[in-house]
């Protein structure tokens, strides 16, 4: 047995990292164990929508992340195959009055587990989570190179992401939705389009979303959405041109793609939703991935992210009674989350189903949203605060 803190966070990526940022600021004893001793790029969402912008503000990270790595989207344009349906200011039309940011991931893990450690947090890389052991004084079990040792705290936090170790070794039991949809993606270098503009081009006939995310100088993520029994997946270096020619064949425009290379790996991960009910149970908590993943194709993963850790450090700082504001974050939770999985499940079906019957819906639906956009949900700009109820549900499909 070794020390004893107050928190034990295991990943030090953008929830860990910033939990702990949060917590060692007001005083409380934290170690963030992260088992890349060099962040790399990944696959993964690199968007965040303006209510995930207005947590980061919360959290006091928003600033930090402006100077040091992320890069402000004014504006989004929207495109049915390839006409502009859209030109949006997304910050004139979301409550939080906010851009969207894009960033590079492995710089914003650097940036925030420096931030993280700057505030007092003790911070260990290189190390990797054997067990996490619940109770009433958990402990988190941890191998390094000098071998295994077993740490205790009043609380563990797992955000350790999709394959989260905490979430398997502490007993919680994640529920997934069906598998529908793929999402590939990979970093653009020699990016020449325009750099204060995110794209996302919506191909209903096919069931297929492109999109392309710049993150300034010169460089930009691209995603390709699609139906996983539609085509062979798109996966490694070899198929970069193919992923480029499914973007285009979706509506985008050429242009967007010309003289670019890729700057990382390409990847495609699966899209279905998983959710682990009323993440915390005797002295652990799972944050952002670890807790729940919101199908990609729709963005709303890292806003999650930060309103989990906002919502955690909350309850936290509230009460000196660990355990019931562990409860009351998972309560919360909970709520928020339903109406993202809601919501995206409504688009889901509501753009991307293919078929007769889809056709008609969107051929009844889409001149009354073009005549007033209320009628389609914000909730992936402006965030689950916004009604989502049956009503909200029938407007957007025009049943009402």
């Amino acid at each position: 047995m070794s020390e004893t803190f107050d928190s034990v966070i295991v990943g030090g990526g953008l929830a860990g990292a910033t939990l702990a940022k949060s917590l060692a600021e007001k005083g409380v004893n934290v170690l963030v164990v992260e088992r890349e001793e060099k962040f790399r790029d990944r696959v993964r969402g690199e968007l965040m929508t303006p209510w995930g912008v207005a947590e980061a503000e919360k959290l006091g990270i928003a600033e930090l992340l402006r100077t040091r790595c992320a890069h402000a989207l004014p504006w989004v344009d929207f495109y049915s195959g390839n006409t502009l349906t859209a030109h949006r200011d997304v910050a004139a039309t979301t409550p939080q009055q906010l851009t969207c940011l894009a960033f590079y991931h492995p710089e914003m893990q650097e940036t925030l587990l420096e931030a993280a450690a700057t505030a007092g947090a003790k911070v260990r890389r290189g190390v990797s989570v054997q067990e996490v052991r619940p109770g009433a004084r958990p402990s988190v079990v941890l191998q390094a190179k000098g071998g295994s040792e077993e740490v205790r705290a009043r609380l563990v936090v797992g955000a350790d992401g999709r394959s989260s170790t905490v979430c398997k070794t502490a007993g919680f039991s994640p529920q997934r939705d069906p598998d529908r949809l793929l999402l590939a993606g990979v970093l653009l270098e020699n990016f020449c389009g325009r750099q204060d503009e995110g794209k996302i081009v919506i191909d209903s006939n096919a069931g297929r979303i492109a999109a392309v995310f710049p993150q300034g100088n010169a460089r930009a993520r691209a995603y390709f959405c699609y139906h996983k029994d539609s085509r062979q997946r798109i996966q490694g270096h070899s198929d970069f041109d193919d992923l480029i020619e499914c973007c285009k064949r979706c509506g985008a425009d050429p242009s967007w793609y010309d003289g670019v290379e890729p700057g990382g790996p390409l990847a495609s991960f699966e899209g279905a939703d998983t959710d682990v009910r009323h993440p915390y149970r005797d002295g652990v908590a799972l944050l952002g991935d670890a807790a729940a993943v919101s199908d990609p194709s729709w963005g709303q993963g890292l806003s999650m992210t930060l309103r989990d850790v906002r919502v955690l450090r909350d309850h936290l700082l509230a009460t000196n009674d660990w355990d019931v504001a562990g409860h009351a974050f998972a309560d919360e939770h909970d709520r928020y989350c339903a109406a993202v999985h809601k919501v995206v499940g409504w688009y889901t079906e509501f753009f991307l189903t293919t078929g007769p019957q889809a056709d008609a819906r969107r051929a009844r639906a889409l001149p009354l949203i073009a005549e007033d956009p209320t009628r389609q949900p914000d909730l992936l700009f402006s965030g689950p605060d916004t009604p989502v109820n049956e009503e909200t549900r029938r407007r957007f499909f025009a049943e009402n």
